[in-house]
């Protein structure tokens, strides 16, 4: 069975980005359009890692990040910001409210380092 990958994104563009990657490497993807709805369909779905923006209408990536880690089933999921911010501020702001790591820009690139384990596919920067 596929890993299941939440994509948390208010630009569609970049969730059909990161959709198609994950996708074309073997992972079940699902979609939402701001972090109210990442945190329905979390809830409704367990997946087995989130990958949210931080600016979004209705919640924002550092909110749904908190509600997620007060979850049980998500206190040890991955979840990765994706952000144009890349303040030293926003890092401690994203450690604070339990992010995993961060991936500054706005695409998968590949001078960002892998993710080791089940999720090697997934570029990663770790520099919270």
């Amino acid at each position: 069975m596929a890993k299941t990958v939440l994509a948390v994104d208010d630009s569609a563009s970049i969730r059909q980005m990161v959709s198609f990657t994950l996708k074309s490497a073997g992972y079940e993807v699902i979609e939402a359009v701001d972090g109210q709805d990442g945190l329905d369909k979390a809830k409704a779905k367990s997946v087995n890692l989130i990958l949210t923006d931080q600016n979004m209408p209705r919640m924002d990536g550092l909110t749904l990040i908190k509600n997620l880690r007060g979850l049980p089933q998500y206190a040890s999921t991955p979840i990765l910001m994706l952000t144009t911010e890349s303040s030293d501020a926003m890092k401690a702001q994203g450690r604070a409210a339990g992010a995993t790591g961060s991936a500054r820009g706005t695409g998968l690139r590949p001078r960002w380092r892998p993710l080791p384990g089940p999720y090697g596919a997934i570029p990663l920067r770790t520099d919270f």
